[in-house]
């Protein structure tokens, strides 16, 4: 998948400017910010401290030319306390020696005080040299946002100054791969238009990093048998999950919560992006039967590629905590992709050369009458179900454990997140011995029995006699030999096929 990068450095020329000081409200607790109906902050935030010589010092500064649709707002006690801690200095002669911090519209209310480290003012930083350059850099006004086209014809995009006047960009191509991601400034406007008629598709003022389409994707269905090709595709994940003699870690898997603050911003570009047309369909007619995108929606969010890169930095340290001595290096970062109700992921390993060790991240979830249990098969091909909550992570030897969700998603919607890392330079890491220290995997458990309920999952409701295995036994009590067991458990826990005709697609969209 290739996706173009621009940068644009035109100035920001028409953004409402304040001839003096700006007021700015002064807030005592985090709860007295704004937030919408649903406890999200609805606008972008600069806090600062309000009481000492750095609230001043900084309210000189708010008469600068450009806030970037950012409100200024002045801390004071608990908030002042759970944003700054004690950064706050009794003495202060310059802006520089003050904190600051810029909050994204869109985080949740119980996660506002955890931003991340890169949101704070830090003069040290060449991008923060001044307070404006601070205000104008990626830590608050500066953001990404990308362009799909799914108009069915291709276009041209513009960049739109203060005075409506128009400066090319680049010719703007049709689907995902031709996506066309813009560092700019909130409150930047674009506009895209038929190259040929002039004809206006889209007007569009960017207000976070975020990511839309023009249109949207359609995923075309063709007659097939699924069956068989679902048969033919768990025998070939079988086979290849047996390729891989490397291990990490004693089962394949474990669990975690992320931190708050990636976590919040997480949340922050969900949220904003959650809807169409910033949600799109997921590209999935030539990617075979891995999702049943011919029975239900599977929708996707791009992540703009500076968002992405702060995130996997993030979470590869966490991932480096589980794995252990063995450096490990980022490979990918896939999603975000929210599945819809009905949907089905087939059980699978992910590419050997890249995804030695991985995180699932559950972003957001919603309106489920049922928990939609992710599937993971240990060393000893043991299935595992675990439940999953929003700021979930399980970490994953994704190329050697099996893995999916073959239930169908009973009702709601499920958001999330993937990203994947191998040892460093080592494309070859599936072949080599673990080196000493490596946990050895857990084979033998002893005897196992159900001791709890049949539809109680990550609670133990299957008891072994080594503990060590864990709460995430599945209550199906299945240990896989072939890719028949994955084909069969497909079968077992999806709709009913009546007939031979009923196990295939349909043209019709």
């Amino acid at each position: 998948m290739i996706r173009l990068l621009k940068y644009l450095t035109l100035a920001p020329s028409f953004l409402v400017c304040s001839a003096g000081a700006l007021n700015s409200n002064v807030v005592s607790n985090l709860a007295d910010l704004p937030f919408d109906e649903n406890n999200h902050l609805s606008a972008h935030i600069l806090a600062y401290p309000a009481s000492g010589p750095c609230g001043a010092l900084i309210e000189a500064k708010l008469h600068a030319p450009f806030l970037y649709g950012h409100d200024p707002v002045a801390v004071e006690g608990e908030a002042a306390e759970a944003l700054f801690g004690s950064r706050i200095p009794s003495e202060a002669s310059a802006v520089s020696d003050c904190p600051a911090v810029c909050l994204d519209r869109g985080v949740d209310s119980y996660l506002v005080a955890y931003p991340l480290p890169e949101k704070y003012y830090n003069p040290e930083k060449d991008s923060h040299e001044t307070f404006e350059n601070f205000v104008a850099s990626k830590s608050c006004g500066r953001v990404e946002f990308g362009f799909i086209n799914y108009s069915g014809t291709d276009l041209a995009l513009y960049w739109v100054n203060g005075a409506n006047v128009e400066t090319y960009m680049y010719p703007f191509l049709q689907k995902e791969r031709n996506t066309r991601f813009v560092t700019t400034f909130i409150g930047h406007k674009f506009v895209a238009k038929d190259p040929e008629t002039g004809m206006v598709f889209l007007e569009h003022t960017v207000e976070f990093n975020g990511v839309m389409g023009i249109g949207n994707h359609i995923n075309y269905h063709r007659e097939r048998d699924i069956r068989k090709e679902v048969k033919q595709t768990m025998s070939g994940e079988w086979t290849k999950h047996l390729q891989v003699k490397r291990t990490f870690s004693a089962l394949g898997f474990d669990t975690g919560r992320l931190p708050n603050d990636i976590f919040g911003s997480m949340r922050a570009f969900y949220y904003n992006n959650r809807k169409p047309p910033n949600r799109l369909l997921e590209e999935w007619d030539s990617k075979g039967v891995y999702v049943n995108y011919w029975e239900t929606d599977c929708n996707f969010i791009q992540i703009p590629w500076e968002l992405k890169f702060i995130w996997q930095e993030r979470l590869k340290d966490v991932v480096q905590e589980w794995v252990g001595e063995t450096e490990i290096e980022q490979t990918d970062l896939y999603g975000m992709r929210q599945y819809e109700a009905g949907a089905r992921l087939l059980t699978h390993v992910d590419r050997i050369t890249t995804h030695a060790v991985s995180l699932i991240v559950n972003v957001a979830q919603g309106n489920l009458t049922d928990p939609w249990t992710v599937e993971v098969y240990d060393h000893a091909n043991r299935l595992h179900e675990v439940v999953m909550e929003p700021g979930t992570i399980v970490y994953y030897e994704s190329a050697k454990a099996l893995h999916g969700r073959n239930s169908p998603l009973a009702g709601g919607f499920y958001a999330n997140l993937f990203t994947h890392y191998r040892p460093i330079s080592d494309p070859m890491w599936y072949s080599k011995d673990n080196p000493e220290g490596t946990p050895e995997p857990l084979i033998d458990v002893g005897k196992c029995e159900l001791v709890g309920k049949p539809n109680e999952y990550s609670q133990g409701a299957v008891k072994c006699e080594n503990d060590a295995i864990g709460p995430h036994l599945s209550p199906k009590m299945i240990t896989a030999t072939s890719g028949d067991d994955l084909y069969n458990l497909w079968l077992s826990v999806g709709p009913s096929f009546e007939d031979e005709e009923s196990a295939a697609a349909s043209d019709e969209l």
